[in-house]
């Protein structure tokens, strides 16, 4: 359907719209907003997470920039 077409009804045109947003949810998904911490100004920064859950440490970030530097 040609889009000078589809814009003629209105209701085409919702549906059309409602397609788009339908889309763009199920692609990118609800996000809630993350728990703020209740003191923010005393809080400490969260310990930096591989993938496993297992802290990360600057020895290992050198590691790693030697490896992608092939050092």
């Amino acid at each position: 359907m040609p889009y000078a077409k589809l814009f003629r009804s209105r209701w085409a045109a919702l549906i059309w719209a409602a397609g788009i947003l339908w889309t763009a949810v199920d692609v990118a998904g609800f996000s809630s907003a993350p728990d703020a911490p209740a003191n923010t100004a005393n809080a400490a920064a969260p310990v930096d997470q591989d993938a496993t859950g297992v802290a990360v440490e600057n020895s290992d970030l050198t590691i790693l920039a030697g490896v992608m530097n092939g050092n």
